[in-house]
């Protein structure tokens, strides 16, 4: 029996060699390794999802989306009115009032073109009394009599200014615009054969005031 055998260890657990046997079990370095390659994983989901909250409470959902919904909505002016000046404009600034000419700087020359006797001095003497001056009236020229299928022409020359015709426009719906070669300023309104009346005076009134001012157009909420 060798020196390094234990007293009462004899047989099986006779020990021949130089050292002690080893009586602990031996670790398993698969465990360890898996220990760690999991504690590294769970350490980088972490991280990815401190990452992702970061970016969230930075604004980048914001920069996305408004990079998304570009050029829906104007842009706000980074810049603040200064104090003490004039009033921020609204969205929807009202435009100028427009310069228009009086009923009482138009000539009207009334005209029928219809088999309807009169007509042509009913309307001219209703026109006069909404401030038109009135200058011919009578049946209409060859060229045009029972020849208007529509409620009436608006005829002038063609430097005649524009917004007269858009005023005198107003008192009648549907007419349509020509030219002729005259020089001079006035405007015939020939009556066609869909005429019945013109419209009545607070209509009319109505169209030449918002004629003069017109209405903004609307803005787009955001």
């Amino acid at each position: 029996m060798s020196m390094l055998t234990p007293p009462g260890m004899g047989g099986k657990y006779r020990v021949t060699g130089a050292a002690y046997p080893r009586m602990s079990r031996k670790r398993s370095r698969r465990r360890i390794v898996l220990a760690v390659l999991g504690s590294v994983l769970a350490l980088a989901l972490v991280g990815y999802g401190a990452l992702q909250l970061i970016d969230v409470f930075r604004g980048d959902s914001s920069k996305r989306n408004t990079a998304a919904g570009a050029g829906d909505c104007p842009t706000a002016s980074p810049k603040a009115a200064p104090k003490g000046g004039p009033a921020a404009a609204s969205p929807a600034a009202a435009k100028p009032a427009v310069v228009l000419p009086q009923p009482g700087e138009i000539t009207v020359n009334v005209y029928n073109a219809t088999p309807r006797a009169g007509l042509a001095k009913a309307v001219g003497d209703e026109l006069r009394k909404r401030g038109f001056v009135i200058g011919n009236v009578g049946n209409a020229p060859a060229d045009f009599d029972k020849k208007v299928p529509g409620t009436g022409i608006l005829l002038g020359s063609p430097a005649t200014d524009k917004a007269a015709y858009s005023v005198l426009g107003t008192q009648l719906a549907g007419v349509t615009q020509q030219t002729d070669a005259r020089e001079t300023a006035d405007i015939d309104m020939i009556l066609g054969d869909a005429f019945k009346e013109l419209k009545p005076k607070a209509d009319a009134d109505k169209a030449l005031a918002l004629l003069a001012n017109p209405e903004p157009a609307p803005v787009k909420k955001c």
